[in-house]
């Protein structure tokens, strides 16, 4: 008689391809690892707002991160520890507005931004004529850029150590032109003392190449020749929407190796951004020394700790004032009854 096969016995099937690269090849650090969860109830657009952060900060970020209600911020702490994360990026929502934490694991310090405005990256794809956002962009993680930071500032000065190791660092000297294909900017205004936070996808084009040649070239697919007399009406027609002509010599660079079927070594490209959000205007309200706690290095609307004092301070003041008064007048009456003896 034959034996049952177990049917729920699961066959053993060997892992393709090596580990994940745990340490930075530039600095020798650990890779930057996040996790972007929320600290109470978030309503529906913050939560997509929540998911597009996520996406952003990929590949190295956990995408599918479960919360609950149960959950506090020491149990994200033990997870992270086991997984080496480095950052958390932490929504909430107050009556007033909706705020965004960036801690450094695991002693701090924490950064608390306000969110003035945001655009969810659904968006963002709605408002563009020609959306682009394929999955191949997020498998390399993005380009961070700083503007309006140098200041001088001591709590600029640490929002930028912050946010520039929140990616992994880049080599210009080794670092492969085709991993390059998203940005991050962050601008901060000196005078609203806003940063404006984008996120774009970047693309190559030939120069000089019109917008059908380039389909051409990148789709391998046979052109509708039917309307056309000839191939040549073909090369030469001018199609609606070409890019070639309005190239700014300004934003073209000269590639030193082959990116894609189209952009060839030796030839110039233009560089094209697009959007793809989400997008951020942000308020640096505090920073906290420690992970979400600690003594407070900046305060946007005032250091707390410092008006008490002060205050404390003037009181003690007056109440001596005070005293020095009234032994005045002791002293003034015991002399008018020594004279009146």
């Amino acid at each position: 008689m034959g034996r049952f096969r177990n049917k729920s016995r699961k066959p053993f099937v060997k892992p393709i391809g090596g580990k994940a690269p745990t340490v930075d090849h530039v600095t020798g650090d650990k890779i930057p690892k996040s996790f972007v969860f929320s600290k109470g109830k978030l309503p529906g657009p913050l939560k997509q707002l929540q998911m597009d952060l996520r996406k952003l900060m990929l590949p190295y970020t956990a995408l599918k991160l479960k919360e609950t209600k149960r959950n506090i911020l020491r149990d994200f702490v033990t997870l992270a520890n086991g997984m080496h994360v480095t950052h958390f990026l932490i929504l909430s929502k107050t009556d007033s507005a909706p705020y965004l934490r960036v801690a450094l694991m695991k002693h701090g310090p924490t950064l608390t931004f306000k969110i003035h405005k945001y655009s969810l990256a659904a968006d963002i794809a709605q408002s563009q004529l020609r959306p682009r956002c394929p999955l191949e962009l997020f498998k390399t993680p993005p380009l961070i850029v700083l503007s309006g930071f140098g200041t001088g500032e001591q709590h600029l000065k640490l929002t930028t150590n912050i946010f520039q190791t929140i990616f992994p660092a880049i080599d210009i000297n080794t670092v492969k032109l085709s991993s390059c294909q998203r940005i991050v900017l962050l601008n901060y205004d000196k005078e609203t003392k806003l940063i404006d936070f984008r996120h774009y996808s970047i693309r190559l084009q030939p120069v000089g190449v019109s917008r059908r040649i380039r389909k051409f070239v990148q789709n391998h697919q046979v052109p509708d020749l039917r309307s056309l007399q000839d191939v040549s009406d073909f090369l030469t027609k001018a199609d609606y929407g070409s890019e070639s002509e309005a190239d700014d010599e300004a934003a073209t660079v000269n590639l030193s190796s082959d990116i894609g079927r189209v952009n060839r070594a030796s030839t110039k490209s233009a560089v094209k951004l697009q959007e793809i959000g989400p997008r951020m205007t942000l308020q640096l309200v505090k920073i906290e020394q420690g992970l979400c706690a600690g003594d407070v290095l900046f305060n946007e609307y005032g250091n707390v700790n410092a008006k008490k004092s002060e205050n404390e301070e003037e009181n003690e003041q007056e109440s001596d004032e005070e005293l020095d008064r009234d032994e005045q007048e002791d002293e003034e009456e015991q002399e008018q009854e020594t004279e009146t003896s």
